[in-house]
């Protein structure tokens, strides 16, 4: 089974390198949500100089707007970078699954059925090609976000295991979400219907989390929602090891918490998808 599953992951990689009409969008949407929300939501800028206030003054006081506001962030895009590639995964994952309705209205997708390879490795495949992709997408999107100006500032005592904790908490949250679309995309007959449910779905879910702003700030009812949503939690886990480095003991504790949230959301779906994609595989 691990044969077929690499074979098949393979052969869906290369097409993706090979069409740069497919890369280019995740890597543009990155600098898009980045340029747009790093500016246009950063609460600095409704702080203007009157003339009255020296220049570094009015800089300091943005940058302490943007401390208080934003989990001691230096800056807002420092907050936001985890944020956006949690937009990216969701994004990429929802409509990563287009590929597999292509292949089973050319008919590919009946032919690997009636040939002697394991439902699974279908199922699998098409999971660690759209995780791939997005760690990736990921990767270029933090790149951007470090060479922009007044982009991303790691702090001092940043290291290794702080990045392999970062990318550990998305490759979770991506494992969980490429589960729950792959066994969507497998069990639709169409593109239509596809995009018709991840756009009910994909909104909702990027905009009850903390993604732009912190959980502090909204009503009762929604911070409930949030609290309970898996990019929050990969977005805390993410953020605590981006703006603070090495971690305290409290800070470690939450983002066990969180990474263990994800562990159970990563299992979970994981099961169920399989259970999904194992009924829509089926030769028509």
């Amino acid at each position: 089974m691990l044969e077929e599953t690499w074979a098949l992951t393979a052969r869906a990689l290369r097409k993706w390198v090979r069409n740069p009409a497919s890369v280019v969008p995740g890597l543009v949407t990155g600098i898009f949500y980045l340029a747009l929300f790093g500016s246009s939501f950063n609460p600095a800028n409704f702080l203007t100089s009157s003339g009255q206030i020296p220049a570094n003054i009015l800089a300091l006081i943005k940058s302490t707007l943007v401390q208080s506001s934003f989990s001691g962030a230096p800056t807002y895009i420092t907050y936001l970078a985890s944020g956006v590639v949690c937009i990216i995964l969701v994004f990429n994952m929802a409509f990563g699954g287009i590929d597999l309705v292509l292949d089973r209205q050319l008919g590919y997708l009946n032919t690997l059925l009636t040939a002697p390879i394991s439902r699974a490795a279908v199922y699998l495949s098409g999971v660690l090609q759209n995780l791939v992709k997005v760690l990736l997408l990921a990767v270029l999107t933090l790149v951007i976000a470090l060479i922009i100006p007044n982009g991303l500032e790691l702090p001092a005592s940043f290291n290794i295991f702080d990045l392999i904790g970062i990318f550990g908490v998305f490759t979770l949250l991506g494992l969980g979400l490429s589960f729950v679309f792959t066994a969507l995309a497998l069990s639709v007959r169409s593109i239509d219907s596809l995009v018709a449910i991840v756009n009910f779905l994909t909104l909702p879910l990027t905009f009850t989390s903390n993604a732009f702003f912190p959980l502090s700030s909204f009503p009762d009812w929604l911070k409930t929602i949030a609290e309970v949503n898996p990019i929050t939690k990969a977005n805390e886990a993410a953020r605590l090891l981006i703006i603070n480095g090495s971690l305290t003991s409290d800070q470690l504790s939450l983002f066990t918490q969180d990474a263990l949230y994800l562990v159970g959301f990563a299992v979970i779906l994981g099961l169920l998808g399989y259970l999904a994609a194992r009924r829509a595989l089926r030769p028509e």
